[in-house]
């Protein structure tokens, strides 16, 4: 299995996931289903006030498989990671992602999809997709409303990754803590902030919390997962990038 599960505090008010394929903890199709099986119980249990993802080991997650970022596995492994990014956004649960080391592509995008993001201070994230030819659909439908517009494009279009810090100060990272601090961090923020309220009010603050993100990110990624496939992987230059990394040797640009 891909994922660990299981309750911590709370009497299992508190939900934690662990992608489980370290070191890199790469998101693959395979890993994807089982996320998705996992929020389909997570939102019937009406008890769960708190479901938080992280990383086994030192990374949350390096992001999706790029291998199956090639035609024509794309198609599907975009329609279900976007589908899985939906099923967070619809969740009846306040969510939280715990980050270590490096949060990148589509884990940096999983992150997004998350209400709350705790790092630690050696945390990295961005999207660098852009070095491979592409760009990443759920983060540039989530960023912007996230951070603004200026600060997603920078990293969208440059591919720059940012550390924890950084994006602490962005507003993004909810609280820092050192790497062995972090989820002593987390666990004190939930006794403050969660364990005391009604599982109903959370889940009906959860989603009002959601409406504009949601008006707003949905319908733009419907558009970019479209514009993904239909255009950009059209192109020379969106297939070279991830045929060029999977086969190991530099790209060919084109600029076609």
């Amino acid at each position: 299995m891909s994922l660990i599960t299981g309750q911590t505090i709370g009497s299992g008010a508190w939900q934690r996931i662990l992608l489980n394929a370290p070191p890199a903890n790469v998101i693959s199709r395979a890993m994807v289903a089982e996320l998705r099986r996992e929020l389909d119980a997570v939102a019937a249990n009406r008890d769960l006030k708190l479901l938080t993802i992280e990383g086994a080991g030192a990374h949350f997650s390096y992001g999706a498989s790029v291998s199956e970022h090639l035609p024509p596995s794309v198609a599907d492994l975009l329609a279900e990671f976007h589908g899985l990014i939906r099923a967070l956004l619809d969740l009846p649960v306040a969510t939280a992602a715990i980050v270590r080391g490096r949060c990148l592509g589509g884990g940096f995008e999983l992150a997004l999809a998350c209400d709350f993001i705790f790092a630690a201070t050696d945390a990295q994230m961005g999207v660098p997709e852009v070095i491979l030819g592409v760009f990443p659909p759920a983060a540039a439908a989530l960023l912007p409303a996230r951070v603004g517009v200026s600060k997603a494009g920078r990293v969208i279009m440059t591919g720059e990754t940012l550390t924890a810090a950084e994006w602490h100060a962005a507003a993004l990272v909810l609280e820092l803590a050192a790497p062995e601090r972090l989820m002593a961090a987390v666990e004190a923020w939930f006794l403050h902030h969660v364990a005391a309220r009604s599982a109903v009010a959370l889940r009906h603050a959860a989603l009002a919390s959601r409406a504009v993100l949601r008006a707003l990110a949905l319908p733009a990624l419907d558009r970019l997962e479209h514009e993904y496939l239909e255009s950009l992987l059209a192109t020379h230059d969106g297939v070279e990038g991830v045929t060029a990394f999977v086969e190991k040797r530099p790209p060919v640009w084109t600029n076609r």
